[in-house]
């Protein structure tokens, strides 16, 4: 199977990097910039699960794509989007299948329409990961779980496929028979978590020892619970228990990477992790009053940002 990795950052990096190592048939889809990083020092993964040094690993640029794969693993931003789709066009045939690892829903809506839905399969991953300042893919923590499948619930001749190309790969891919549920459950978990991380400029163990914390985590929670259970994905009482437990734990230092890119004043997720569900919970006449409080909060920071830097 010749995969084709789009963007060679901590997630695309991690997984795409991992495939490599098992070897597997792997082409990462880069700029100029991480193109001349790799080629320079190769990809560097550091993890507590095992370290990997891959020499100069098969790169392209937008410009030289020629041929179609058979997998394409999108791992950008969402606010890359738009341009990734045109980037990767050249790449896409009549048999290829698209794995988005995007947050959210709505990278599906733009992807459908571009592509097919047929070439679009359901994705996510679990990691906490980040590149250094020389580059190296650092993995922060003991997760590395990637999750894909059919987006109708079967398990199709392609899809075991590709649960085949990662069985000896070093991470935990699963091929899942409710995918869509899947990428619900975790939209609402980052969706409270972003928002309320955003909002409050602060980890959960702070929040929950602030006054009026951990009532405003707990609506926020509903909110979107309530959205995804409107919209046909109601979160079992399982994952509710879950998500509860890690958005509620005392002196945990867990915060959404959007957070920290909001702190350092970099471009956030906003619309697609939190207004999008907002705007799907608006459509099915949700109320959503902190989810619409931490969506304005988001659009505030974006408005002030683009103030600043013009």
């Amino acid at each position: 199977m010749r995969i084709l990795v789009i963007g060679a950052g901590a997630t695309g990096g991690y997984f795409g990097g991992r495939l490599l190592e098992s070897g597997q048939d792997v082409t990462f889809l880069v700029r100029a910039k991480r193109a001349e990083q790799l080629a320079r020092h190769g990809l560097v993964i550091r993890s507590g699960v095992g370290d990997a040094v891959l020499p100069s690993p098969p790169s392209l640029q937008a410009g030289e794509l020629r041929e179609t794969f058979d997998l394409i693993l999108l791992s950008c931003k969402a606010y890359h989007l738009p341009q990734v789709i045109e980037d990767m066009a050249q790449a896409v045939g009549p048999q290829s299948m698209i794995l988005p690892l995007l947050n959210g829903m709505r990278h599906l809506d733009l992807l459908d329409a571009r592509f097919g839905a047929d070439r679009v399969l359901g994705g996510q991953c679990v990691i906490a990961a980040t590149l250094d300042a020389e580059g190296a893919v650092r993995h922060l923590n003991q997760s590395h779980g990637l999750t894909f499948g059919e987006r109708d619930g079967t398990r199709s001749e392609r899809v075991e496929r590709v649960a085949q190309s990662m069985a000896n790969a070093r991470f935990e891919p699963r091929l899942s028979t409710s995918i869509l549920q899947d990428m619900w459950d975790k939209w609402v978990f980052l969706a409270t978590l972003a928002g309320i991380t955003c909002l409050m400029r602060a980890p959960v163990g702070d929040i929950v020892a602030a006054p009026g914390g951990l009532q405003a985590t707990l609506q926020l929670l509903d909110d979107c619970r309530s959205v995804a259970a409107r919209n046909g994905h109601a979160p079992t009482d399982a994952v509710l228990a879950r998500a509860h437990s890690m958005l509620t734990e005392k002196g945990s230092a867990l915060s959404a990477s959007m957070m920290r890119d909001l702190e350092q004043g970099g471009l956030i997720e906003a619309d697609h992790v939190v207004g999008d569900l907002l705007a799907r919970g608006e459509a099915s006449e949700e109320a959503s009053p902190m989810l619409r409080v931490a969506y304005a909060h988001l659009k505030a920071y974006e408005a002030r940002r683009s103030r600043v830097k013009s």
